[in-house]
């Protein structure tokens, strides 16, 4: 009965310590200005275009699958799976497989986990801590500490206590420490976006690479095909005397560099077979080969294009930048906390006693508490020359993110130019293609007739094959600088829901609103 009293005075007087510390935690760390600059968002960019020169509002057409006129739409929001546009399903099968089994994405989401769970960690920071000790100790006390000639003595000492201590954030540098910590999450939480993106359009422009070099594959073979049938042709009307044995070896020689191109081709669509499979998670021998075709391909015609003043906020890689700005900045203001007054408070309560059975009686009781203030007075320069340098990494962060707007508008005007020359590239591809096709079918009928010289077929058959095989590239151009439009623009990560996507993943706004 005796020890459950004690039990309880002691909890009591454990729990008046902590009210004390409560009581003067409440007192002095009220809500007040941290020190340091406060955070304010870069505003938007005042440029009003991405072209010196005024866009088309739509590109040239060209009567082809593929060739459709493509429409920008300034202003328009971009779909969160845009690639859905192509109207591909095995394309969007394949998007779905890499965002679910493609390591980056995975190592991407750990380090956001990471980064969110060290914020946490920190706002333990704004709390008393409390530790629970117990000890026990076996000692021989020399009498002569105690009087002299007092004999020694050998004891035990047994002691709990409960430790209580807390630091007052009075000039704010335990949260500027969190306000730092929570824009590394931020910035991680847009890495993983930008991943997301990065895997997205990789997957697409390699699908698209695939049916470029399948089709180049088939011309080729196509080509290869009609080459064979007429070497064939000419060594009959070269046994029958009509054409020379010259005329045999030159078109050997022409099979011969046409099936010279095949392996390259052959081996770039191995190399993209490979990428796709690691892109999708699995090794290149466990992948099976996929059959694309640009014809399996549709070209989105109505393209959004964000305004200038948006594009930042959209972004991932801007928006990771402006993270890693708030981040410097609130290094700034923990520095600046760092050389000011530091006031802790601690205290300890418990029960100290030389024999186990009275440990927890009153008179065993134990308590202390003490405050204490730390102002650093000589530091040999160290403290201002740190917050010096947190400054300067904060200008150097500044100016990375000019640099990242910078580029971020390149990569649009480029792919906006480059949509618009596409489209006057296919023309001209398909002009020159079918010009070439003419030529060639014309030539051929008077070869055939004897009224031109081999050499006038040969130089009509070098041309339609490279016609053929630029009108295939520049129809694959196409599709692969529409993707990097979108790329450009930011994904539309903003109106994505998917499964692959950590809870909050797309939208850090709420965790930038807590530093504020």
């Amino acid at each position: 009965m005796v020890k459950g009293v004690a039990l309880m005075q002691t909890k009591h007087t454990t729990g008046t310590l902590v009210g004390v510390i409560l009581g003067a935690m409440a007192g002095l760390a009220s809500p007040g200005c941290a020190v340091g600059p406060r955070f304010r968002p870069p505003p938007p960019p005042l440029t009003d275009a991405y072209t010196y020169e005024a866009m088309p509002s739509r590109t040239q057409a060209t009567d082809v699958a593929g060739g459709e006129a493509q429409s920008f739409h300034l202003g328009r929001d971009l779909t969160g799976d845009w690639w859905t546009l192509f109207g591909s399903p095995q394309l969007d099968v394949l998007i779905e497989e890499a965002m679910a089994n493609y390591p980056d994405v995975a190592a991407q989401q750990a380090a956001l986990r990471a980064a969110r769970e060290n914020a946490r960690a920190q706002e333990g920071q704004f709390f008393p801590q409390i530790q629970g000790a117990a000890n026990y100790e076996r000692e021989k006390v020399s009498g002569a500490s105690i009087a002299p000639g007092f004999p020694g003595f050998v004891t035990s000492v047994f002691q709990a206590t409960v430790n209580v201590s807390y630091t007052f954030d009075i000039f704010g540098g335990e949260r500027r420490t969190l306000e730092g910590l929570l824009a590394q999450a931020q910035a991680q939480n847009f890495q993983l976006e930008a991943s997301y993106l990065t895997l997205t359009s990789n997957v697409a422009s390699t699908v698209i690479q695939l049916a470029s070099l399948s089709d180049q594959i088939a011309a080729t073979n196509e080509i290869i095909a009609l080459e064979t049938k007429q070497l064939a042709f000419i060594r009959r009307r070269f046994e029958v005397g009509s054409q020379t044995q010259a005329d045999v070896l030159q078109q050997q020689s022409n099979l011969a560099l046409v099936r010279a191109t095949l392996p390259s081709l052959e081996q770039q669509w191995a190399v993209a077979e490979h990428q796709l499979a690691v892109l999708t998670g699995h090794f290149p021998k466990d992948a099976a080969p996929h059959a694309f075709a640009l014809s399996d391909l549709k070209l989105p015609q109505d393209l959004p294009v964000s305004l200038p003043s948006s594009l930042v906020a959209q972004r991932p890689d801007i928006k990771a930048q402006e993270a890693v700005m708030r981040q410097a900045n609130a290094a700034v203001g923990v520095a600046t906390a760092n050389m000011l007054p530091q006031v802790t408070l601690t205290g300890a309560s418990g029960d100290e006693s030389l024999v186990f059975g009275t440990l927890f009686q009153p008179d065993s009781a134990i308590w202390y508490l003490a405050a204490g203030i730390t102002q650093p007075i000589f530091e040999g320069g160290t403290l201002r020359a740190k917050r010096r340098a947190a400054i300067d990494t904060y200008e150097q962060a500044s100016a990375q993110y000019r640099l990242t707007v910078l580029k971020a508008f390149q990569n649009v005007a480029d792919t906006l130019t480059a949509l618009n020359h596409d489209a006057q590239a296919l023309k001209a591809e398909s002009d020159a293609l079918g010009a070439a096709k003419a030529s060639l079918d014309f030539i051929q009928k008077q070869y055939d007739a004897g009224a031109v010289n081999y050499v006038s077929l040969l130089a009509a058959q070098q041309t339609y094959q490279q016609a053929r095989l630029a009108y295939v590239q520049s129809m694959a151009s196409r599709y692969i600088d529409t993707v990097t439009l979108f790329q450009a623009l930011g994904g539309g990560w903003w109106n994505r829901v998917d499964k692959g996507t950590l809870p909050g993943a797309s939208s850090a706004a709420t965790e930038q609103t807590r530093t504020k």
